[in-house]
This record gives C-alpha cells, sequence and structure tokens, in this order.
C-alpha cells in the first residue's frame, strides 16, 4: 500500500465518528452465541441496501440527526439546537431564544441533510464497485478520501452548531441542560 493510500486510509478512520465508523448497527453478538464459531456477526449484513450503512444510519443521515458526531460538544456544556428546544420550557428559555435555537436547528438541517445524502451516496457508489468487482486501489484511496471528507465535513457541521447555540443560552441555562441530559461530571 502506498503511502497517500495509508495516510488516506488514516484519515478516513479519523474523520469518521463512532456513530459512523461502528458500521455494525444492529448487531447483537449475543445472539451469534451458540451458532457456528466460523459464521461471522456480519451475517445478514450482506442484504443490506448500503453495506457499510445500517437503516437506522441511512435514516439519521437523511433526517440530519447527531449521530453522536457532536459528542465533544454536547459532553463538554455545548447543548445542540435540537435538544435545547425539546427542553426549551425546562430551560426557560426566552421566546427570543427559542426562535434563534428553532432557526439554529432549521439552518443545521438545511446544511446536513444534503451532507447526508452525500456520504449515503459516496457509501452507495464504494459498495456498487466492490459488489460489480470493479474496484482498484488507486479508486480506493480516492473514494475513501473523498467519504473521509464528506464525513469530516458533516461532522463539523453538527459540532459548529453547538458552538452557536452554547452562545444563545445563559450559563445558568447550560448547567441545567446539562443536569437534564444526565451528565455528570460538568466542567464549569
Amino acid at each position: 500500500m502506498n503511502r497517500i493510500a495509508v495516510l488516506s486510509l488514516m484519515l478516513a478512520l479519523l474523520a469518521v465518528p463512532h456513530g459512523l465508523a461502528q458500521q455494525h448497527g444492529g448487531i447483537n453478538h449475543k445472539a451469534t452465541e451458540g451458532r457456528d464459531k466460523t459464521a461471522s456477526s456480519y451475517s445478514g449484513m450482506e442484504t443490506r441496501r448500503v453495506k457499510a450503512l445500517s437503516g437506522e444510519q441511512i435514516a439519521d443521515l437523511l433526517a440530519g440527526r447527531g449521530m453522536g458526531l457532536a459528542l465533544a460538544a454536547e459532553l463538554n456544556s455545548y447543548p445542540g439546537p435540537s435538544h435545547v428546544l425539546e427542553l426549551r420550557h425546562a430551560l426557560g428559555l426566552t421566546d427570543e431564544q427559542a426562535s434563534r435555537t428553532k432557526a439554529l436547528l432549521d439552518q443545521m438541517k438545511a446544511e446536513t441533510i444534503p451532507l447526508g445524502r452525500l456520504v449515503i451516496e459516496k457509501e452507495t457508489e464504494l459498495d456498487r464497485l466492490f459488489s460489480e468487482r470493479k474496484m482498484t486501489s488507486a479508486h480506493l484511496a480516492e473514494m475513501t478520501k473523498t467519504i473521509a471528507d464528506v464525513q469530516g465535513a458533516l461532522r463539523t457541521a453538527h459540532l459548529r452548531y453547538h458552538l452557536e447555540m452554547a452562545e444563545l443560552l445563559t450559563p445558568e441555562q447550560i448547567r441545567r441542560y446539562s443536569q437534564l441530559r444526565g451528565y455528570s461530571g460538568q466542567v464549569d
């Protein structure tokens, strides 16, 4: 494997957040107990529309949901707009805060849904080339880099909206958000 391919693969792995990186959505390892030890825990995934994405991941990408892409922000007291709106009454949002939060959520979805569609499109293309036995090493490096770039842009978008959301809330609202979401050990 040449240096560019290795670098592309490393970047892809770094850019893919936990929610996408696992790509095992729905595997029940307990369900494999008692089965033939040679059978893969991936058994059944070969029938997926896009092999590397579960149905839930596809639905989340199409809906612009976070899928854990912004955990670095969320778990460090940078609330997300979707959850802030869900908790608006408990957080005591003003009408202005609620309106601006809704606008942030709408902007986020307008940005992330097309990126999610692009992830699905590129993963579908990758899958197709493998299934048709048309994949080459050169094309693999190019495609995985493209997928990593799109996934990185998607994660950046989700994280950016957490940053913007935190600017709209008071420190007390942020503390309350963390409590309501069940996070402990929050840094003030």
